[in-house]
């Protein structure tokens, strides 16, 4: 049964992708590049977690009703939206702020026509590039979501213990292959996580101890993440880096850093380990051309998951509200 509803579900986004082009707003909104450009270029100097920040807003848009800005949408009284689920409170504000500059800035030159749900994947595809990762060619012409529900959020994202089985058959039934979530899985190259996200790897690992850490953890790195994060209890917003070697730039230390025991997140040191993933790893770690390459085609085909095209969605006023309700 799940081939063929991968089978449908490949062939329905095909479908819909093919409405999508490079130029879509060549002659609406010719500058639409422009304009993104300098608004999150200015917003990554001043905020430099920006670009890491809105790198995880597209995964955490695209993986739960497919790229159509749903995440960016504002809870009211009569729906909690995506954005207030759990896994999305530490979603950074930088991220959200960022696609709304780059909406008011493009609602000034061309009103009512850039979609939000493009926004986030120029501004997305546009940062990493910034901080030395691939540029990619993104296909133009989203709408918009009609619905944003908080309840859809949990089943169709990975929490940082989610076992590699789990996750193998999150992305397959969305379509995406092993590589692909090797691939994808090097965002974490940039970016910081919570310590509250981590903590029962550093602290009393499998009951045995208040300092017991994951042996798969290189001891040094271990130590040190307890200190970093002895307070955490306290304050949850302490975190770390999730590359301790080059946090700010988008490069294969992720992949070497796990051959290290240096993986942050008990999701990604396992890749390091599971027969499935670990090659993929390997190959990362030594050749950072062809991670480039990978991760370039898998956020391309990212990019066109379960997009809305013609009367599926709208071109939003303002990102955080549907046009119905904010007038």
């Amino acid at each position: 049964m799940l081939p063929f509803l991968l089978l449908l579900l490949l062939s329905t986004s095909f479908s819909v992708s093919a409405k999508l082009s490079v130029d879509y707003y060549n002659t609406s909104c010719p500058r639409v590049h422009q304009i993104i450009s300098d608004i999150i270029t200015t917003k990554q100097i001043n905020s430099p977690t920006t670009g890491a920040g809105v790198l995880r807003l597209f995964f955490h848009d695209c993986f739960v009703s497919g790229c159509d800005a749903s995440v960016l949408i504002s809870s009211n009284n009569f729906n909690v939206a995506e954005r207030d689920a759990d896994i999305n409170h530490s979603l950074p504000g930088d991220a959200f702020d960022a696609i709304v500059r780059a909406k008011a800035s493009l609602e000034l030159q061309c009103p009512g026509i850039v979609s939000c749900a493009d926004i986030l994947a120029i501004a997305t595809r546009d940062l990493v590039s910034m901080l030395g990762g691939p540029f990619y060619p993104i296909r133009l012409g989203r709408k918009d979501s009609f619905t944003s529900t908080a309840a859809y959020v949990e089943s169709n994202l990975a929490r940082p213990n989610t076992s590699i089985d789990k996750i193998i058959h999150l992305f397959a039934s969305k379509g995406f292959t092993i590589r692909d979530f090797v691939a994808l899985s090097g965002a974490h190259t940039v970016g910081f996580s919570h310590c509250t996200e981590y903590a029962n790897r550093i602290f009393n690992f499998n009951n045995g101890g208040p300092f017991a850490y994951d042996p798969t953890m290189n001891p040094r790195f271990a130590q040190a993440l307890q200190k970093a994060c002895a307070n955490y209890l306290k304050d949850p917003t302490i975190a770390t880096f999730n590359d301790i070697m080059t946090p700010g730039k988008f490069d294969n230390l992720y992949y070497q850093n796990l051959l290290r025991g240096l993986g942050l997140l008990a999701t990604d040191q396992k890749l390091a380990s599971d027969p499935r993933t670990a090659p993929l790893v390997k190959l990362y770690a030594e050749n950072q051309n062809v991670f480039f390459e990978d991760f370039a085609h898998s956020m391309q085909k990212l990019s066109i998951y379960g997009v809305k095209t013609g009367r599926n969605g709208e071109v939003r006023r303002r990102c955080d509200a549907f046009n119905n309700l904010s007038g």
